[in-house]
């Protein structure tokens, strides 16, 4: 009879659930199922270890996204910064570089040896602007690079502390050895075109599904209308899809991740593009917390590609990833294989959608 049973036994699932709970906010790193698990700093993790001495934690807000409030303890480096315009290509938010880039981080008191939290809010996409300095550091081959997920708000949430003051590093002097360097983390227009119906090259179009079918028409820095369209054989994830819910702008678990990309290879290169190289960073992240080793962005994305001034070819057909779901991973090193071309580059046709390819506007 329930009425029978001790009041104390219906708190042991209470307890229970509360414990379960408890573990799961207070997960680690270790404790987290991505490959890549040690990119990716929850806020409880930072809580462990923003008293470290090698941990800096780097607010990358533009002033059009800064509230006057930072993490304790941490910088101001705007991801602008490491942009700028290339009015020869037609392009604005281009990557300004790996001296430049070097310069910056050493002015912002930032050592080769650091472990670097990068953090952004929701209301900036939710890890969309962080993931680009992510990608500079990797370029770069700095080797402890974490990005903050969910941002400050995720941080506000779990009761840490803030300041109004950010914190000032005193400058150094960082250098990255030449060998340490990674420049197939970043790819151009014309070798990307070499590449076109190369098997080894999967590229990803991270855009809205209008951009990518040519319904959404977009334009460069100055005005001018972009043709229409995708790079040919792209395949289309829009990049908001790799969040878990679009109110916290969270990663989306592992297995969920796994799912969307099903038919993505793992064991070959990805290409990611967008419209100027920041929604693409930020997939450019989430693949490399999957696993994937060669990763590559696409930073003058459609500011380039869909130039009218440019024959580069563009397509409206649409191309849908099919096959496994990416589990094992090689680590193999960006660049050293041998590659194989096949037309069309293995990319499977949806029907219904004709589309065409032009190289002119």
């Amino acid at each position: 009879m329930i009425g029978q049973i001790p009041l104390r036994l219906f708190g042991i699932p209470v307890v229970l659930l509360l414990a379960a709970v408890w573990a799961l906010a207070s997960a680690t790193d270790e404790e987290l199922d991505y490959p890549n698990a040690h990119l990716l700093a929850t806020p409880q993790w930072l809580e462990s270890h923003a008293a470290d001495e090698d941990v800096v934690i780097v607010d990358v807000r533009n002033d059009d996204h800064f509230h006057g409030e930072v993490i304790s303890g941490a910088i101001r480096m705007p991801w602008g910064q490491f942009r700028s315009t290339d009015p020869i290509v037609g392009a604005a938010g281009v990557f300004i570089g790996a001296n430049r880039a070097q310069e910056l981080l050493g002015q912002h008191g930032i050592q080769r040896t650091d472990t670097v939290v990068l953090y952004d809010s929701v209301e900036r996409d939710g890890g969309a602007t962080a993931s680009y300095v992510f990608w500079v550091l990797e370029f770069l081959g700095h080797e402890n690079v974490r990005v903050l997920d969910g941002g400050i708000d995720a941080w506000k949430e779990a009761g840490g502390e803030t300041s109004d003051e950010p914190a000032r590093r005193e400058p150094v002097l960082y250098q990255a050895p030449p060998e340490a360097l990674n420049p197939d983390a970043l790819i151009g227009g014309p070798a990307l075109y070499a590449r076109l119906g190369d098997r080894y090259c999967q590229i990803l179009d991270v855009r809205s599904r209008d951009e990518y079918l040519g319904e959404a028409p977009n334009a460069n820095w100055q005005g001018r209308a972009l043709k229409l369209g995708h790079i040919p054989g792209a395949y289309n994830i829009n990049y908001k899809d790799n969040w878990g819910d679009e109110e916290t702008k969270r990663v989306s678990p592992f297995p969920e991740l796994q799912q969307m990309y099903r038919g993505l290879d793992p064991n070959r290169a990805v290409v990611a593009y967008c419209h100027s190289g920041r929604r693409s960073s930020y997939t450019y992240f989430v693949l490399r917390l999957m696993g994937f080793s060669d990763v590559r962005l696409y930073d003058y994305s459609w500011h380039e590609w869909g130039n009218k001034s440019h024959f580069y070819p563009v397509e409206t057909k649409e191309h849908a990833l099919a096959g496994p779901a990416p589990e094992s991973v090689s680590m193999v090193t960006s660049g050293r294989r041998e590659t194989q071309r096949r037309p069309g580059g293995g990319v499977e046709d949806s029907g219904g959608n004709s589309g065409y390819i032009s190289c002119g506007g």
